[in-house]
């Protein structure tokens, strides 16, 4: 299968080249940096590119069988006006030009990302794919980012929509950012520690992402969390106790959004996000629960 992935260059596009060159694929793929680095194979193509502007990046959509969308900025960064406004751009202007570059009514899937920030801070509820969309800043980038996507259906595209968790893996993400402060002591939960943490492990996220690109009765929304979340609370308590530091340093929830301003406030949503869809159609989790996903990772 021929795949174009955007976003390959940062951290889950990296793992999912990797993995879907070793599964057999012909994977080209576009991303900020100048050149990858990290991938060299006979089946892979890198364009370095700005793909919130169209260009000659596009034709290489032409002839594909499959597309992964996962560009976009990272979140987690202090939130001008300005970087929410390329958080927003990143996503909605590349899915568009994306979208408006794939074949016309040829039998093409497309899995775009999205997060399970579309939902909000919810407190207690139970977030299934057909819960509504919450009404911060996130939650709008999701709805956006999701609408450009769908218009793929107008070309006759298969789209489905991977409402994304946490992401946990090795070299990057949550994970680099935990870790190292738990081992000096300084670790703790966020706020009362009582939010849900909606999360993955990155090797179920790839199979995930198979998954949908090979079962044509899968589209629309799909959560990517594992099904059982956590409190932050037992999040903190359990990483703790894998690398073998107290978890003494609970972080206030008034400093926290003292210091990170509107992007701490996410620090501190509860988002109790099921992967019911995927359930459903048989998908089987390697780590449905936090403690063996960490114990593999760190």
């Amino acid at each position: 299968m021929k795949v174009f992935v955007t976003g390959g260059s940062g951290f889950v596009g990296t793992y999912l080249c990797k993995h879907l060159l070793e599964l057999g694929h012909r994977v080209t793929t576009v991303g900020t940096r100048a050149v990858h680095g990290r991938i060299s194979h006979d089946h892979f193509r890198y364009l370095s590119t700005d793909t919130t502007a169209s260009g000659a990046w596009q034709e290489a959509v032409a002839d594909i069988d499959a597309a992964v969308n996962l560009a976009g900025k990272t979140i987690f960064n202090f939130w001008t006006e300005r970087y929410k406004q390329e958080i927003y751009d990143s996503r909605i202007l590349t899915t568009k030009n994306l979208v408006d570059a794939l074949p016309q009514d040829r039998p093409v899937a497309l899995v775009s990302a999205s997060a399970v920030g579309y939902y909000g801070s919810r407190g207690d509820e139970v977030l299934t794919e057909e819960s509504i969309a919450g009404g911060d800043f996130l939650a709008r980038v999701g709805r956006d980012w999701e609408a450009e996507a769908l218009r793929a259906q107008e070309k006759g595209v298969r789209v489905a929509l991977a409402r994304f968790g946490i992401v946990l893996g090795r070299g990057g993400g949550a994970i680099e950012k935990m870790v190292p402060a738990f081992k000096f002591m300084l670790g703790g939960p966020m706020g009362d520690g009582s939010q849900w943490f909606p999360w993955i492990h990155i090797d179920d996220l790839l199979s995930a992402i198979c998954f949908l690109l090979e079962n044509e009765g899968l589209s629309g929304p799909v959560n990517f969390t594992a099904p059982e979340p956590v409190r932050n609370r037992e999040l903190a308590r359990t990483l703790a106790d894998i690398v073998h530091r107290p978890a003494i340093l609970p972080a206030p929830a008034f400093l926290i959004r003292t210091m990170l301003g509107e992007f701490g406030a996410t620090l501190l949503a509860s988002t109790r996000a099921l992967p019911k869809k995927l359930l459903d159609a048989g998908f089987s989790f390697q780590y449905p629960e936090i403690r063996s996903a960490l114990e593999d990772l760190v």
